[in-house]
């Protein structure tokens, strides 16, 4: 369970940064190199190889080599887990806002009466 919630943080974590969200959605829609990654920001070649070691670490790419070049790919089964995660929450609140919704037209029909 501890491992369970350090992999959210880490996912959520990383998936605060604007930067990192952008990248995951480029990389959500075909494999990038390194390369063709950082020439979409005004960030160093550094900073954003530091932007990928972090989405890598919280397992939301996956990066291998191709002869010179590191490619970079989406990992889905972060995602899952963190989709998961909010499903639960979500069903939660829609019970809740399903019971308040019914309370509130009890309390409507109470003064009609």
């Amino acid at each position: 369970m501890v491992e369970y919630a350090l992999s959210l943080n880490s996912i959520f974590g990383s998936l605060a940064d604007p930067t990192r969200r952008d990248i995951l959605k480029r990389v959500s829609k075909k494999q990038l190199n390194v390369s063709e990654i950082a020439k979409n920001y005004d960030i160093s070649f550094a900073g954003v190889a530091k932007h990928l070691k972090i989405l890598e670490k919280a397992r939301l790419i996956v990066k291998h080599r191709q002869g010179k070049q590191q490619i970079v790919q989406l990992s889905p089964m972060a995602i899952k887990d963190a989709s998961e995660y909010l499903q639960r929450y979500k069903a939660m609140w829609e019970q809740r806002f399903d019971r308040l919704d019914e309370l509130l037209k009890e309390e409507k029909n109470k003064f009609k009466h």
